[in-house]
């Protein structure tokens, strides 16, 4: 080494203080800085400075294939086309097509959450139809993996990524239960309910199915078997069409849209999904009349957001509770402690409003064609007017935000942390769904970290879906 070189410890130290790009110069000079700049503890730094956790410990065990180096790269390359979203370039786009009526819901049944996934896993989308069918897709590849028989039409589907299950319910209340890997069907249950609304929910190592349904019953069921564990009037003779669970797995909430003056209830978990006889089922009413909307905050272990009425007329009203179980000698008390509570300054007053969360703090709320966004203390921090049709679906994860809307669009916009407003939005482009002659616009749109799938409403009756999936 020169007598002039700095030692690889004082390099490697000095490197910390460079971004990806200068380091990767530097890696140029020499033998020695090569040496240095290829430290993977360097990149280890930019990866969690950048993201915070990165999870690759299985990856790493693989040390010719994966380094924090690789990882770092392929990742910011990723959300760098995410963000840009240029067609032919960023992403590639396929139809898929095969069902003969509207689909009704689709859902990721393999995703990739994080990038180290997005090296070995191929995405599987499920959709659920009115033709009576569900179906299996490779987005990738772009093709139909299976069909499961035709049975009345289809009016919801869930899907259970861990153990990798289907379900889906028709007009008559039927409700079945499908492999995921073969289509080939598990269970099957009969609701009666020619309306169903179906939540996946897993606790302590079980998997429940809840179902509610068109004359406001709960009906929990255990899974894969789909026998029925317990059964709750909730709202008598109104459709029970609310159904969510906490993030810390405790709660369930249910409501129903069809009544402003009926208040949402929490259940806890334990008591509708393992019921003791003779022991009353431990659940609350929210102090709100109706549920227009309501979301889990995803980094709050029971905190619930509500879009209820205020006062007279159509005024709305977005009140947080933080719920808990007070626990005595005798019994368990549910308690919904008001974290904050204020009026939404909304242009349309509709029932088909959607209401999403991210982190602990910041609130979305979709009013008409246009996207706002909260703080939990109220404040109007952004106003998206994107779409020229209203907003009908809205998918949100920790990189981005996609709204679908009648307007045969897709909008992207990515969070990013602003220096006095905090966590907010940047508007990007818009992914379009094709001709308006042949389409009626988007009806839904999910995404998983690395690819986009929603539907299309097709003019006769056969609707298809539209798969981005980006490039790194």
């Amino acid at each position: 080494m020169d007598q002039l070189s700095l030692p690889l410890d004082c390099l490697i130290s000095v490197f910390t203080f460079l971004d990806e790009d200068d380091l990767i110069t530097a890696s140029y000079v020499c033998k020695e800085w090569h040496e240095a700049a290829e430290t993977p503890w360097l990149w280890r730094e930019l990866c969690l400075h950048r993201w915070g956790f990165c999870n690759l410990s299985q990856q790493l065990s693989d040390a010719d294939r994966y380094t924090w180096k690789r990882y770092y790269l392929r990742r910011s390359s990723l959300e760098m086309s995410m963000k840009s979203g240029r067609s032919g370039g960023d992403y590639t786009c396929k139809s898929l097509k095969g069902h003969k009526g509207r689909v009704i819901s689709i859902a990721y049944l393999v995703e990739n959450n994080t990038i180290q996934n997005s090296w070995n896993c191929t995405p599987i989308v499920c959709s659920a139809s009115s033709d009576g069918t569900v179906k299996a897709w490779d987005i990738h590849k772009g093709v139909n993996l299976w069909s499961s028989s035709g049975q009345n039409p289809l009016t919801a589907m869930f899907t259970d990524p861990q153990q990798c299950v289907v379900g889906a319910a028709d007009s008559t209340g039927t409700i079945k239960l499908w492999k995921g890997q073969t289509g080939e069907e598990l269970a099957s249950y009969s609701s009666g309910s020619s309306q169903s609304t179906l939540l996946f929910f897993s606790m302590d190592r079980s998997s429940f199915l809840m179902v509610g349904t068109a004359l406001g019953s709960l009906l929990t069921l255990s899974s894969p078997l789909l026998s029925e564990l317990s059964r709750h009037v909730v709202c008598d003779s109104f459709r029970l069409n609310v159904l969510l669970s906490s993030p810390d797995k405790k709660w369930i909430l249910t409501a129903s849209k069809e009544s402003s003056d009926l208040s949402p209830k929490v259940f806890w978990s334990q008591s509708v999904c393992c019921p003791v006889k003779d022991e009353d089922t431990v659940c609350l009413n929210l102090p709100v009349s109706g549920c227009s909307a309501a979301v889990f905050l995803p980094s709050q272990p029971a905190r619930l957001a509500v879009i209820h009425s205020e006062g007279l007329g159509n005024q709305k009203a977005l009140t947080v509770f933080d719920l808990s179980l007070k626990k005595s000698k005798y019994k368990e008390e549910p308690q919904a402690q008001q974290v904050e509570s204020f009026k939404l300054d909304l242009s349309h007053s509709h029932s088909d409003m959607i209401l999403q969360a991210k982190g602990n703090s910041t609130i979305l709320v979709t009013d008409g064609n246009d996207l706002k966004v909260y703080t939990l203390k109220g404040a109007l921090i952004a106003n998206f007017k994107d779409h020229l049709q209203p907003i009908v679906s809205l998918c949100v994860d920790n990189f981005r935000v996609v709204t679908a809307s009648r307007d045969l669009s897709l909008r992207v916009l990515t969070w990013r942390n602003d220096r006095d407003k905090g966590l907010t939005l940047e508007s990007q482009y818009h992914l379009l769904g094709g001709s308006h002659t042949m389409s009626r616009g988007f009806t839904q749109v999910t995404c998983d970290y690395a690819s986009i799938v929603a539907s299309v409403e097709s003019v006769d009756g056969k609707d298809a879906l539209k798969a981005y999936v980006f490039n790194s």
